[in-house]
C-alpha cells in the first residue's frame, strides 16, 4: 500500500466512524445515512481485501458484534453502535445473519 492509499484508507476509517455515529442517532439502519456508512465501510475494506463479497462483508459485521474488542471500538462513544453497523451492513448487502 502506498502512502497515498494508506492516507485514504485512514481517512475513510474516520469517515465510517463519524457517519456511523450520526446515523446511529437516527435509529434507522435502513436510512440514507446508515446506508452511506455501510458503503463507506465497503470502500474502506477495498483497501485491505483483494476482492469484495457481500457474504464476507456481512460476516465481518457480525464479528464486530461477536468479538468484544471490535464491539468496544465501535461502541466507544455510543453503546449499540456495533450492532447498528451490523444491521446497516446486513441491509446494504441484503444478508441476514
Amino acid at each position: 500500500m502506498s502512502q497515498e492509499q494508506y492516507d485514504e484508507a485512514t481517512k475513510l476509517a474516520s469517515e465510517v466512524v463519524e457517519t456511523l455515529h450520526a446515523a446511529f442517532k437516527t435509529g434507522d439502519p435502513a436510512g440514507e445515512l446508515a446506508q452511506e456508512t455501510a458503503d463507506l465501510h465497503r470502500k474502506w475494506l477495498s483497501y485491505y481485501w483483494d476482492s469484495y463479497s457481500k457474504e464476507a462483508h456481512a460476516g465481518l459485521a457480525q464479528m464486530y458484534v461477536n468479538d468484544p474488542r471490535f464491539t468496544a471500538y465501535y461502541d466507544e462513544k455510543q453503546s449499540g453502535a456495533a450492532e447498528f453497523l451490523r444491521d446497516a451492513i446486513n441491509i446494504y448487502t441484503s444478508i441476514r445473519q
